[in-house]
């Protein structure tokens, strides 16, 4: 006589139970390249990160907090104008005290024939800001930007060249002339002195 259950089913051992929760370790050749994988990630940051910290840490240097402008060279952008411009290029030299922040020219697009404009700007010895521009084309932007609605009031001599003075919309002074087909301008919050001194500068660029 049998019982009501199989008599063939054999109770589970705790042991048995146990092994089938358990998980098979990972190979050691995933956990190499796992290894790996973090190694070479590691490696190829290291580099961008010194680069950014090699970078920030040569601003810091430069940066002076008792003298926060920066000055530039503008040395590549006149070569640059200096080659394209069909017209002898006039850049100012205005010596000691004039420290130049900026320099822009759009030689890069120009092509042969086409005008050529240069902008230099600086920081003045009183501090201010002082800026030139020339091209030998009338209507260009960097022109335009600052005579375009400038109040003529009369005119100065600076080293024996007169230099049309006015009053630009922001209030600020410029000195203009045109001469052998070159429009050029200072201007700024420098004082007339101050831009005489730059409008005074002016010669042509050497190289």
């Amino acid at each position: 006589m049998t019982g009501n259950g199989p008599t063939s089913q054999r109770p589970e051992h705790p042991r048995d139970a146990a092994a089938a929760d358990e998980l098979p370790p990972p190979s050691p050749a995933v956990v190499r390249a796992n290894r790996m994988s973090a190694a070479n990630m590691i490696r190829s940051l290291l580099p961008l990160v010194l680069i950014c910290l090699a970078i920030v840490g040569w601003q810091a240097f430069r940066a002076n907090p008792d003298d926060p402008i920066l000055e530039i060279d503008p040395t590549n952008t006149l070569q640059l104008a200096d080659v394209r411009a069909d017209y002898p290029l006039l850049v100012p030299d205005p010596g000691d005290g004039f420290r130049p922040t900026s320099a822009r020219t759009d030689a890069g697009n120009a092509g042969e024939g086409d005008p050529v404009s240069v902008q230099l700007g600086y920081v003045t010895p009183s501090e201010r800001y002082a800026a030139f521009v020339v091209s030998d084309d009338p209507e260009a932007e960097s022109v335009r930007a600052i005579l375009d609605g400038a109040v003529a009031d009369g005119s100065v001599e600076v080293d024996g060249q007169e230099w049309t003075r006015s009053t630009t919309q922001s209030g600020e002074t410029a000195l203009s002339r045109v001469a052998d087909g070159l429009t050029l301008v200072v201007t700024g919050s420098a004082g007339e002195q101050e831009l005489r001194t730059l409008a005074g500068s002016v010669e042509p660029y050497s190289g």
